[in-house]
């Protein structure tokens, strides 16, 4: 019995020993030199992602790192991803981020004024997406901003995060509009505030470019505005990559605001937020006309005569 005493005595010394090397094992840096992604697939073992790991040298014992997965009862708790590692990260470290989650997010930008054709190119063409984007939506439906995804999420899932961020942001202004605004319902907010996006790209222009396009619906006057034009005849799917011509202001379409009194029927592209702003906050003013200044904004006119005159102005500068 007193030998039996002493062995026990001797296995948990030795126990304790081995247990506290090895916390301090795990504990120590690790052999990683250079950070790296590491893919963790959906499914996976832990001998499986302990051999990943070992692979990419982000651990440098697969056997240890399965010990302390069975010691901090985490095997169920690892979740897929994609990860990124720093230098020298430690095992626990790295068994912590997995439990938690703390994968790689990856960030695309819709940039304001894309049409929904080229924001599907856009995300065609971004390779941590994946799948085909099963619902087209209409145009000016999407609120241009930068969305956040893990490697492996779907392109219509961007495109449901934009369709419902641009109804609860048109939404959100919609209610706090001016008062008496010439708009039939919130589409044509959503319509005029495509064709200030288009028209300027000029912060502090916005809500004066909007007063003139205000002014004209209350007087009944044709809008005139080149980009539903340029809409008219490329449908969103592509840039003109000319000035317009004098024949292509006779185009017979709803879009061609040269031919047609009032708003075009749909959106001609996806307006920013403070595109939308503008177009529910115009500014007050007797202005009808405007054009380009030659320095990136515009010159603001009330007549026609004044505006021929900023015309004659402008051509001399080009």
């Amino acid at each position: 019995m007193k030998l039996l005493r002493n062995l026990l005595i001797i296995f948990c010394v030795v126990s304790a020993l081995v247990f506290f090397q090895l916390k301090k094992r795990v504990s120590e840096s690790g052999p990683l030199s250079e950070s790296v992604s590491v893919d963790i697939e959906k499914g996976s073992s832990s001998q499986k992602v302990a051999e990943v790991l070992s692979q990419q040298h982000v651990i440098d014992s697969a056997l240890l790192f399965r010990l302390l997965i069975r010691f901090e009862q985490s095997g169920g708790k690892i979740k897929a991803g994609e990860y990124l590692f720093e230098p020298h990260v430690s095992m626990l470290e790295v068994l912590d981020k997995l439990v938690k989650g703390d994968v790689v997010y990856h960030k695309l930008t819709i940039p304001e004024g894309y049409t929904v054709g080229q924001v599907l190119f856009l995300l065609a063409k971004e390779p941590y997406l994946e799948g085909e984007v099963d619902y087209i939506p209409e145009e000016g439906s999407l609120l241009p901003e930068t969305y956040t995804f893990t490697k492996g999420e779907k392109r219509s899932v961007i495109i449901k995060k934009a369709m419902s961020s641009m109804q609860k942001k048109l939404q959100e202004i919609w209610d706090e509009r001016d008062e008496g605004l010439p708009y039939k319902d919130i589409r044509e907010l959503l319509v005029m505030a495509s064709i200030v996006e288009k028209e300027t790209g000029v912060g502090d222009e916005r809500a004066k470019v909007s007063s003139v396009f205000v002014n004209r619906l209350r007087k009944g006057m044709l809008l005139q505005t080149d980009p539903t034009v340029i809409y008219a005849l490329t449908k969103g799917k592509e840039d003109l990559s000319r000035s317009l011509t004098r024949g292509d202001l006779q185009v017979d379409s709803p879009y061609n605001t040269y031919r047609y009194v009032g708003l075009p029927p749909t959106p001609i592209c996806n307006p920013g937020e403070a595109a939308i702003r503008a177009a529910a906050h115009p500014e007050l003013t007797d202005y009808f006309y405007f054009v380009a200044n030659g320095s990136g904004g515009h010159n603001f006119a009330k007549t026609l005569s004044e505006h021929n005159r900023n015309v004659a102005a402008w051509k001399r500068i080009r």
